[in-house]
């Protein structure tokens, strides 16, 4: 099977599904790991959260209103568009950067990367050095928020998406203390309201902290 067979990498498929979302609340992930940043000490000056495939900005948005510097990166064009153009932006603190995965570098000492619904776009022969960077840029005590696919989610049969078993998630988490992990499984509709067997893995997860020298 070619790229081309799957719909997602058509930009008109993008463009369905921008509109299909417009106006939806920040994920259940985000605000999961805003509210355990809340709980911390304050910082001194405002944190840096990444937001990958940003998409319309629902998330970017959130993080934007609380007072966080946010790089927003996505590989679509249309995405900065309908972003920029958001009547709620606060565009004072916030980057755009157009990038695909496969290429992505990211800046050091990241409070916060989120990655809403996206990682799976990410071909699987691109996705360890895709979480190598994820995991190098964040800065420990920093968090990770959003999710993986699962190994039976139907859209396991393209051959440029990435997905992972209970076990392969575990595993890319171990230098992480894991907050939160729920695994969801259930037939539905996606988006645009095509026919899908969703599997997923939503994710809360703060970098470990390197351990105390004792003398």
């Amino acid at each position: 099977m070619t790229q081309s067979t799957d719909p997602i990498f058509s930009g008109q498929h993008w463009a369905t599904y921008y509109q299909a979302v417009e106006g939806r609340p920040p994920r259940d992930t985000l605000l999961k790991a805003l509210d355990l940043f809340d709980a911390e000490p304050p910082s001194t000056a405002p944190r840096l959260a990444v937001d990958l495939g940003c998409g319309d900005g629902r998330d970017t948005v959130e993080l934007l209103r609380r007072g966080w510097r946010v790089l927003a990166i996505d590989g679509e064009q249309e995405a900065f568009d309908r972003l920029l153009k958001r009547p709620d932006l606060q565009p004072a603190r916030l980057q755009t950067q157009r990038i695909r995965f496969e290429e992505l570098t990211l800046p050091p000492a990241v409070d916060l990367i989120n990655a809403s619904f996206c990682l799976t776009f990410c071909p699987p022969a691109n996705f360890p050095h895709l979480w190598d960077t994820i995991v190098t840029a964040l800065q420990p005590g920093g968090r990770f928020c959003g999710q993986l696919f699962g190994d039976r989610d139907s859209w396991v049969k393209f051959p440029n998406r990435t997905h992972h078993s209970r076990e392969q998630v575990e595993a890319l988490l171990q230098t992480f203390e894991v907050e939160w992990l729920e695994e969801e499984e259930h037939p539905g509709v996606t988006a645009i309201r095509e026919q899908k067997h969703w599997h997923l893995f939503h994710i809360v997860a703060r970098k470990k902290l390197p351990p105390t020298i004792k003398n």
